[in-house]
């Protein structure tokens, strides 16, 4: 089996997708900041270079000799400048696809639903104009995927994006872990409705994606949507959520256009103050839960042969025993049981 690079391998979708290319005998590098903690891949005997996507020269010695390479590293999630967002997930990108020109490579390209933007009054299709919401992840993904298709038309990249749902499953600190916190801690809010389609995706789908557009040579120049068909609703996905993890369901609605514009002016006085801390809502996590969106992944289907095997309830449960473990490990570790290398 081919020599795989996996750019951002040490993320929550690498911890899935890494063991996923070695249970199938791929030989796996990893790409990690200097930074990161990179025990559990070396554990697997994956070999791990340091380096970042924002230094191109780093990015020669993990690309030597590969001849796949998945791009899972991004900027998300933060409360950050729009140019620290651009240097990552757009001129990191670019140096990505470079380096991978270079080595002759083929490359997966992860991009994100947000770049279609959000409530079209339709499920949407690969095919769909680019149009994000006016905030930095949603923009500098977009850019960057328009970086990719102009380097796939223009360079010959051999190069396929995919475009997930809201990636959530065991291990998601951010989409599953911020929400269960919130209801945890009280914060039990209904956007509008809550009768809304949210496009949350199990993880172990996602992988089946990326792994099938690897193989693929068909895939070579296309746009795939990976996500799940079968959406819940907003309300339904909270209220299941809250079931597993313990926590009253909501029951209180805020309208959208209130909710979208608090958002705004947190986000504005956060810019202002030059505040480092996360505004207490945004505009992207008030779209993301309030607006209505669904995916259409037939092409994904036809061509690939892909299909969402997770049930979302499912993959809410399995979420949330990793949840719970977690929080019980961090409460052993504050009352000091847990010892490393116990």
């Amino acid at each position: 089996m081919s020599e795989i690079l996996v750019i951002g391998g040490n993320g929550f979708v690498g911890r899935h997708l890494v063991p996923a290319l070695q249970d199938r005998g791929n030989s796996v590098r990893v790409l990690a900041l200097p930074t990161e903690d990179t025990r559990w891949l070396e554990a697997r005997e994956v070999v791990v270079h340091t380096g970042d996507i924002r230094e191109p020269d780093t990015l020669a010695a993990p690309m030597h000799g590969v001849e796949r390479v998945v791009h899972l590293a991004g900027m998300m999630g933060v409360w950050r400048p729009m140019e620290e967002y651009y240097a990552v997930n757009v001129s990191g990108t670019k140096n990505v696809c470079r380096a991978v020109l270079a080595a002759k490579a083929r490359l997966v390209h992860v991009s994100s639903w947000t770049v279609y933007g959000m409530s079209l009054g339709r499920p949407v299709r690969e095919d769909f104009a680019l149009k994000p919401l006016p905030e930095p992840y949603s923009i500098t993904k977009a850019a960057g995927d328009r970086a990719v298709q102009r380097m796939i038309n223009e360079d010959r990249l051999r190069a396929v994006i995919v475009r997930p749902g809201t990636i959530f499953g065991p291990g998601d600190q951010l989409n599953f872990g911020r929400t269960a916190d919130r209801l945890i801690g009280g914060r039990r809010v209904i956007v509008g409705k809550g009768n809304n389609a949210v496009p949350f995706v199990f993880v172990t789908d996602v992988v089946q994606g990326l792994l099938l557009a690897l193989e693929n040579d068909d895939a070579i120049g296309q746009a795939y949507n990976i996500a799940n068909d079968r959406p819940l609703t907003q309300q339904q996905l909270l209220n299941a959520i809250a079931h597993e993890i313990g926590a009253k369901p909501p029951r209180l609605h805020v309208p959208y256009r209130a909710l979208y514009a608090a958002a705004y002016a947190a986000e504005r006085i956060a810019m202002l103050t030059r505040s480092q801390r996360d505004p207490l809502v945004t505009r992207h996590g008030v779209a993301l839960f309030g607006t209505d969106n669904r995916h259409v992944v037939d092409k994904a289907r036809r061509q690939l042969g892909y299909e969402p095997r997770v049930d979302l309830g499912e993959g809410v449960r399995l979420a949330a025993e990793w949840y719970r473990r977690r929080d019980r490990e961090d409460s052993a570790h504050a009352a000091g049981i847990v010892r490393e290398g116990v």
